[in-house]
């Protein structure tokens, strides 16, 4: 059988491809595909990484099966089926309930959108592009993103969220491609009758999506450029390849 793997981040740079059909016998499994990739090898571009079969994350033993699209997801940087859902505002930007974007982020009126007469706090989360990091000065990022998965994963974040804590509605968007100094990269927007679930709200939806949603976020600097390291993904989503054989 045959499966379509795909890298993203800094794998795409290590493993030399984005895409690649790897043929597999019947009844493999995500283990035996790292076991293939490694080639028998040490493998250390693939440690702490995620795997996901079809857009959804997927463990070592899960058998594959021909056809299957599979991620090699590096720890990432940076839903409902009946949810809010906006439409993007053509030369505005984007103003949808939750959205990957590649035009400038229009804040005010997505943050105006929400806004409802039986909200008692509306809490923002605006993260934005600085122009310095770990001591080394920025002059701008690329984004990049599994889209099919990240939108899914994000869809599920807001919709986890509205049961979680009870809020009244929740907008995340998050751009991609280039951005300079001092753009918006990402938006989180949270309604709700009080103020203090709005809060908890906000801050659990941007510290998971920091660790779950599939983007990945290279610097350039005026002396070079790296892919942002990410944080550990929780536990339960990474995936371990195999030890290299030590066989003469």
């Amino acid at each position: 059988m045959q499966v379509r793997v795909l890298s993203f981040g800094v794998l795409k740079d290590r493993l030399g491809s984005a895409a690649a059909t790897v043929e597999l016998p019947e009844g493999a499994t995500v283990a035996a595909l790292l076991e293939r990739l490694s080639s028998g090898q040490p493998a250390p571009e693939l440690r702490g990484i995620a795997v996901s079969v079809n857009a959804e994350y997927a463990q070592a033993a899960l058998v594959l099966h021909d056809g299957d699209e599979i991620g090699l997801l590096p720890p990432v940087s940076g839903g409902s089926d009946n949810g809010p859902d906006l439409s993007v505002i053509g030369a505005l930007g984007c103003i949808s309930a939750v959205s990957l974007c590649r035009g400038h982020i229009d804040s005010e009126r997505l943050i105006a959108s929400i806004k409802r007469d039986e909200d008692g706090a509306v809490v923002v989360f605006d993260g934005i592009v600085r122009n310095h990091t770990r001591g080394r000065k920025t002059l701008f990022l690329d984004y990049e993103a599994y889209e099919e998965m990240a939108d899914k994963q994000m869809r599920e974040l807001a919709a986890e969220a509205l049961e979680r804590f009870g809020v009244r509605q929740v907008s995340i968007v998050h751009r991609l491609g280039r951005l300079n100094v001092g753009e918006t990269s990402v938006l989180i927007v949270v309604a709700s009758a009080h103020r203090a679930e709005a809060f908890e709200a906000c801050r659990w939806l941007i510290d998971t999506l920091k660790k779950t949603v599939p983007i990945w976020k290279k610097e350039t600097f005026v002396d070079g450029a790296v892919w942002a390291p990410g944080e550990p993904f929780p536990a339960g989503l990474g995936v371990e390849p195999p030890e290299a054989s030590h066989e003469s």
